[in-house]
């Protein structure tokens, strides 16, 4: 590990100085900030992050290195890598190399030896904001160059991305033990573990890129829907609104996460707006409205659905009656939802995440219960 310099720009023009980590060069992103302490490799191969540069709160990273088993994807997804501490060694028995071996190979910008806690203070207080990461050669450019980079990279309001990380081709995955039916996974982002877990459910699954057409779905005839996690602005999606508005007439039952929940609020009628800061990491408190119980679960979101809490409304859209069904105890945002009279419901968080916590796995059983009283019923 050489040290050469680096610093991390904020559109504010506020600047941190610290050591090239990774590839060199420059990068440019949303500059937002991850609290988990493990899970590093699930984080930086969740498609969802990309577009992000992703700032770790946990001062030590990379300490166990990287292995072929915890990818949640084919690659890294993340713009930039911004920690404190660097492992200077690998100390695990499942590694197979090291972080900053990696970060160099697939190209990511990264900067450490930075205080990441007092750059998590700043965007909580300011919010996200865009951010360029320069290092070597680029390094070396005047405060305004750097500065102008960063203000003329695009923001994150406004982009759809879900073509940038979606599967061009489909492919299929058998289900284990009894087959209960088959769910089409619309790839937005969607990660390896969403697809074991649904798999374990006894579900044959089927990955569909995002360029699907309803006709398409149809054709390959599923017994239920499901939209996966992904980056980007749903308010810039309207085709997938309108692919799962056509799912939800044909009365298919249908599970959201992340993503797919932001697009189930919108395809029920009700509007999306961007948070300050948004969620991430994996301690955020979140309440299941039936039942009165606490999950510690992961996040990865900054836009958030605009729907009434406590209250159960007709769907602006015509799909019968919702509830919220799941709110943040942090700060009270929509975090679920359910439709009273389809068979349909969605989370905002991550009951698949694979580094845990595991208090929300529960959703994927909901999730069968939900497809067998179907059948059963038809």
């Amino acid at each position: 590990m050489t040290f050469d310099a680096a610093v991390l720009v904020l559109e504010d023009g506020t600047r941190y100085n610290g050591l090239a980590y990774g590839a060199r060069g420059r990068t440019f992103g949303e500059a937002v900030f991850a609290t988990g302490m493990t899970g590093y490799q699930e984080t930086l191969t969740d498609p969802s992050y990309a577009g992000q540069i992703v700032i770790m709160t946990a001062p030590h990273i990379g300490n166990t290195g990287v292995n072929d088993e915890d990818p949640e994807s084919s690659r890294i997804w993340v713009s930039g890598y911004v920690v404190r501490d660097p492992s200077r060694i690998v100390s695990n028995y499942r590694a197979t190399g090291s972080l900053d071996d990696q970060l160099v190979s697939q190209g990511v910008v990264g900067i450490s030896g930075i205080d990441t806690r007092a750059i998590t203070r700043r965007l909580r207080d300011a919010g996200v904001m865009r951010a360029g990461v320069f290092s070597g050669p680029d390094a070396g450019l005047s405060h305004e160059q750097q500065l102008a980079l960063v203000l003329g990279s695009a923001e994150m309001t406004g982009q759809n991305l879900s073509g940038t990380v979606s599967t061009v081709d489909a492919y299929f995955i058998p289900a284990e033990g009894e087959r209960i039916g088959s769910v089409a996974v619309l790839d937005l982002g969607v990660k390896a573990s969403t697809l074991r877990y649904l798999a374990a459910r006894g579900f044959d699954v089927r990955v569909v890129p995002q360029s699907i057409t309803l006709e398409e779905l149809l054709e390959q005839r599923p017994d239920a829907v499901f939209f996966s996690n992904g980056p980007g602005d749903p308010g810039a999606s309207d085709k997938h609104v309108a692919l799962l508005q056509g799912v939800l007439r044909e009365g298919l039952p249908f599970f959201g996460i992340c993503f797919g929940n932001q697009l189930l609020g919108r395809a029920l009628g009700f509007g999306t707006y961007k948070l300050p800061f948004g969620h991430r990491g994996i301690n955020q408190p979140v309440v299941d409205v039936a039942t009165g119980r606490t999950e510690i679960t992961s996040h990865n979101h900054g836009f958030a659905v605009d729907a009434p809490i406590g209250e159960v409304v007709e769907s602006p859209a015509g799909f019968g009656r919702v509830q919220v069904s799941h709110v943040n105890l942090n700060d009270n945002v929509v975090e679920g939802l359910s439709a009273l009279d389809i068979p349909a419901f969605s989370v905002q968080y991550h009951p698949e995440a694979a580094a845990g916590p595991h208090d929300s796995n529960y959703l994927f059983d909901r999730f069968r219960d939900l497809v067998v009283a179907k059948k059963d019923k038809n």
